[in-house]
């Protein structure tokens, strides 16, 4: 009995412990709940002074990007406070009520552990206890209002602050480029409401924001121009629309490098970049992964792995080293990201990284691995899938990954990339590999003219300016030919020829890249070359005509800028600090490189 009554005492102090930090815990979440419910609900983003005085940036210079950028980021810091202290208030009032029923647990055991003692009527201690059991009561109720309060706030957090800042205009899925910071509800955020008041337009006067629908229609010609949506930028022509590009940066000492971030997997294909995000993806035998960058931080929003596709071979495909198993680039059309790999897989992804759909187009059949890059037309993503015996081009519907179109194709395997121009009387998709180039309608499919020109093993894209497209091919030759029902070739060349990046065109001229490192530029309409430059360092990545200048990266990682003139004019030589075999994507302002190791952000 003696060892009983000293084992009931043990657990009735460890029991009362528990009771006293229970309760103190319970009162410390209530004061935190109420607290963070009041400070959420004052939180008014509009009209905080930075807002006020970017909004007065904004008024004076409508056309600033760089202030709609500053009201953006600060729009998402503010969306970000919003979402932890949401998250607070929500977690703590389920912390509480585990707090309130160990603590109820707790006072039931102490009752009936405790023993009672015989009560003495008339005792003097009779109005003692008395006061005590209703001074016990007045606490008993002080702490349930308390714990009752703090819980409708919890819930009020979680229930109707959604609708609240959605009047406010914080609410939203995006911030008019695309954050991806899920509110409930789809409105525009803060952003877009105050740059839609200031411009009377979207949250971007030169692309209408993709945050209107992310799941429906396709982006305009023009907001597809404001972005740089797949290899070699709108079209995959090797030409960028963006102003303010930097000429001058050092990786190594950090001149005008905004951020740097490590790239999970190894891949050789280049950034693709939509509003505020950038996208690649990553390889080896065992992963394929697709990553979403921050472009403003260079953070990983997210990563996922493409896997359990439907009909994905079991078998690693063999690919070559300097290939590799994710060398195609990704496309987007601003609602989704799309993206292929080695091994067939083929998938699209949600703008949170989730998957839309995904297949399998079989596997490649080719000795150097797939790397043909994919792009976009109207709502399609196309696939150009020049395999050895099975050579076709194909439309899938973005949303759904329905077969829209395929066309098969009698031409040798080739690991070129399509590009999309307009010529003026049509919009044509337009293919190379041997024997021909090949135009095509991109709504249908169907063949609209083809012209024999090329040979090998083809690896460079087409370029196009002007009603002319130009081909070329290591082994082979520079074909210049004039398009339409009716293609002829104006003029070829066998002097340069390039085996992996390919070239650039405008009105007058051509710059053609060589794998082994020198620049040559020619008339675009007569093929007379003007000069040639040898860069010292072999060149993979393409050029891109960006902002008045060319840019084009060597595998050092030196960017050479020079002027798209017929006599030689160097901008500048940068240094990145790391080697890259891939080519730039644009932004206004910036520049995003992917290194050997780390994607970079370029900017003044």
């Amino acid at each position: 009995m003696k060892k009983f009554l000293i084992l009931s005492d043990k657990t009735l102090r460890l029991i009362q412990s528990i009771a006293f930090a229970s309760g103190v815990f319970a009162f410390v979440l209530c004061i935190l709940i109420s607290v963070n419910y009041f400070q959420l609900k004052r939180a008014d983003p509009l009209n905080s002074p930075a807002m006020k005085s970017l909004v007065e940036r904004m008024n004076t210079n409508p056309d600033d990007q760089q202030v709609k950028l500053e009201i953006r980021e600060l729009d998402l810091l503010s969306r970000k406070a919003f979402f932890t202290n949401r998250w607070q208030i929500k977690t703590g009032g389920y912390l509480l009520v585990f707090n309130v029923l160990i603590l109820i647990i707790c006072l039931k055991s102490i009752e009936l552990l405790k023993a009672k003692l015989p009560e003495i009527p008339g005792s003097k201690m009779d109005d003692f206890w008395d006061k005590r059991k209703i001074n016990q009561v007045w606490v008993a109720y002080a702490g349930i209002s308390l714990v009752s309060v703090s819980l409708v706030f919890a819930f009020l957090t979680h229930n109707q602050l959604g609708p609240e800042l959605k009047r406010a205009g914080l609410a939203g899925q995006n911030i008019g480029s695309n954050q991806q910071t899920k509110l409930p509800g789809n409105v525009p955020s803060a952003a877009d409401t105050t740059l839609k008041n200031i411009s009377g337009k979207g949250a971007n006067d030169s692309a209408q924001s993709a945050s209107t629908n992310l799941t429906e229609g396709y982006p305009t010609q023009q907001e597809i121009n404001s972005n740089f949506p797949s290899f070699r930028g709108p079209g995959g022509n090797g030409i960028a629309y963006q102003k303010n590009i930097p000429t001058s940066w050092d990786g190594k000492s950090g001149k005008n490098i905004k951020w740097k971030t490590a790239v999970p997997l190894p891949g050789y294909n280049s950034p693709v970049f939509w509003s505020d995000r950038i996208f690649l993806t990553g390889a080896n035998e065992t992963k394929r992964e697709v990553f979403c960058f921050d472009a403003l931080s260079g953070k990983i929003l997210w990563k996922t792995a493409v896997e359990k596709i439907p009909g994905s071979p079991a078998q690693v495909p063999k690919v070559n080293r300097e290939t590799g198993f994710s060398a195609p680039t990704v496309a987007t059309d601003g609602r989704r990201v799309y993206a292929v790999f080695a091994n067939g897989d083929l998938v699209a992804l949600d703008w949170n990284g989730n998957k839309v759909w995904a297949k399998n187009l079989g596997l490649p059949k080719n000795h150097y691995g797939h790397s043909s890059s994919l792009i976009m037309y109207q709502d399609m993503v196309i696939v150009q899938y020049d395999q050895s015996g099975d050579a076709s081009v194909m439309a899938l519907k973005g949303k759904t990954g329905n077969l829209l179109w395929k066309t098969s194709r009698d031409v040798k395997i080739s690991w070129s990339s399509p590009i999309l121009v307009n010529t003026g009387k049509r919009q044509e998709l337009m293919l190379v590999a041997e024997p021909f180039v090949i135009s095509y309608n991109p709504s249908t499919g169907k063949e609209l003219w083809r012209i024999d020109c090329i040979s090998g093993e083809v690896g460079p894209s087409l370029a196009y300016s002007d009603g002319i497209v130009f081909s070329v091919n290591e082994y082979s030759k520079l074909a210049a030919i004039q398009v339409g029902d009716t293609p002829k070739q104006l003029w070829e060349n066998n002097d340069f020829m390039s085996d992996i990046p390919s070239p650039v065109a405008t009105k007058q001229y051509l710059f053609l890249p060589t794998s082994y490192g020198t620049m040559v530029c020619y008339d675009a309409k007569s093929g007379t070359k003007f000069w040639e430059k040898d860069f010292g360092s072999p060149t993979y990545a393409s050029p891109i005509l960006a902002d008045g200048k060319v840019f084009i990266m060597d595998k050092k990682g030196t960017m050479h800028i020079f002027k798209p003139d017929k006599t030689y004019s160097v901008l500048g030589q940068p240094q990145l600090g790391e080697g890259s075999v891939c080519t730039p994507a644009f932004a206004e302002g910036r520049i995003f490189i992917r290194g050997d190791k780390n994607l970079y952000c370029i900017g003044k």
